[in-house]
């Protein structure tokens, strides 16, 4: 099998909450099927996934998470350096150097450059965009600027050359060779880079945005501040205000590659994946079904709570194109009597359909709660008890037999 890809599918429901907001405050929203959705986006997602720190959490797992900020440079390089007693001018060209090379991978002279020559100093340090770098490539950058003040070193055209060229040569026979060096958060959902010192990495993990499988279900809740050192007599809040509400059972969808998975982490190339060590791979792939089932987005935590797991976790398994069961819902389900099993006999009659008309369908395992009567015969086969059997089944696909 030179492919496979695991998917993950998820219906979840969230009462009075606001989960992912747009630029004026509003909860993000898409149209589907001739009407408006709630909507959480895939990023949103992520970063909740990869945050978590709880148990389950990837920060248990033996490879670092990467570091994403447009302040590496500044906090992880140049402060380390100048608290070493490092010359701070010198420290600071020979930090913006790196950080120009590492974003566009270019060694002409520029403007920074011609500054630096001239004495004058710049905040270059703070890179344009987040960067996602791995702790083992912010070790060698800060080991190499270390290097390069105690020579002293002075940006040129030839000796920025020449650093860019030794900057690639140790990736190519040092980093690269560490399928890992780039970070947990890059192995599982890429990075994309200008330079050509940094490997780019494609995502393994593909993450679709979050909708409600029925029409969106919006209040404006208004509140107010009441001022508890206001006067007696004094009428009136402190404050009034009003924020959106929503309510919605969401489908979720979630696809791994898992031969670009052990590629990432392991260093092989993905058509090798199968001979690779496995276990890291699967122990992710685990993990990271228990946490898209039990941590939840969400902004307004302190005013919402909006706290849930999900009704449903499908996992299948195959080397076919991945495809979404998402136009389940193109026709939105009704909310009464009760969303939940309507929802389960949508996706059904989907999968069905779809197994009818392709054929060759993938494998699956399931868990789900209420009436799993509604998902008929062909998923109610597939259906164990719980959440870990899902995340032990999805973990032996990629463990293999």
């Amino acid at each position: 099998m030179s492919s496979l890809f695991l998917q993950l599918h998820t219906l979840t429901a969230y009462p009075a909450s606001l989960l992912n907001r747009d630029d004026l405050g509003f909860a993000k929203r898409i149209p589907f099927g001739g009407v408006s959705r709630t909507r959480v986006s895939s990023q949103c997602l992520k970063r909740h996934w990869r945050t978590f720190t709880g148990p389950g959490g990837f920060n248990e797992m033996p490879v670092d998470n990467a570091i994403r900020s447009r302040l590496i440079f500044q906090r992880l390089i140049l402060d380390p350096l100048e608290a070493e007693g490092k010359d701070p001018r010198v420290a600071e060209r020979v930090v913006a150097a790196l950080s120009e090379l590492i974003q566009k991978a270019k060694a002409e002279e520029s403007e920074d450059e011609q500054n630096a020559e001239a004495g004058k100093t710049s905040d270059s340090t703070r890179t344009q965009q987040p960067l996602v770098l791995g702790r083992a490539e912010v070790e060698f950058l800060l080991a190499e600027a270390r290097a390069l003040c105690d020579q002293g070193w002075k940006p040129n055209k030839d000796s920025k050359k020449e650093l860019a060229q030794r900057l690639k040569a140790h990736r190519e026979q040092n980093l690269k060779a560490l399928g890992r060096a780039a970070g947990l958060d890059a192995a599982l959902f890429g990075r994309m880079v200008t330079s050509d010192i940094l490997a780019r990495g494609d995502a393994a993990v593909h993450v679709a945005h979050a909708f409600t499988v029925h029409a969106e279900s919006t209040e404006s809740d208004y509140f107010s501040v009441v001022d508890d050192l206001q006067e007696e007599g004094d009428l009136g809040a402190a404050h009034i205000n009003s924020s959106e509400l929503t309510t919605g059972l969401f489908y979720g969808y979630v696809v791994i590659d898992v031969p670009l998975l052990v590629s990432n982490l392991e260093g092989c190339k993905p058509q090798q994946w199968e001979a690779a060590d496995r276990e890291l791979a699967a122990e992710i792939v685990g993990r990271l079904v228990r946490l898209i089932a039990t941590v939840s987005p969400g902004a307004k935590k302190g005013s919402t709570a909006p706290y849930t797991f999900s009704h449903l976790v499908l996992a299948e398994s195959g080397p076919q194109q991945p495809r979404a069961l998402a136009n389940a819902f193109l026709k939105p389900v009704s909310e009464r009597p009760d969303v939940v099993a309507n929802a389960y006999r949508a996706l059904s009659a989907h999968v069905q359909e779809l197994d009818a008309m392709y054929g060759n369908p993938p494998a699956r395992c399931l868990a789900a709660l209420g009436d799993v009567a509604a998902l008929g015969d062909e998923l109610g086969r597939a259906r164990v008890k719980t959440l870990a059997e899902v995340a032990e089944w999805a973990a032996t696909q990629v463990r293999g037999s």
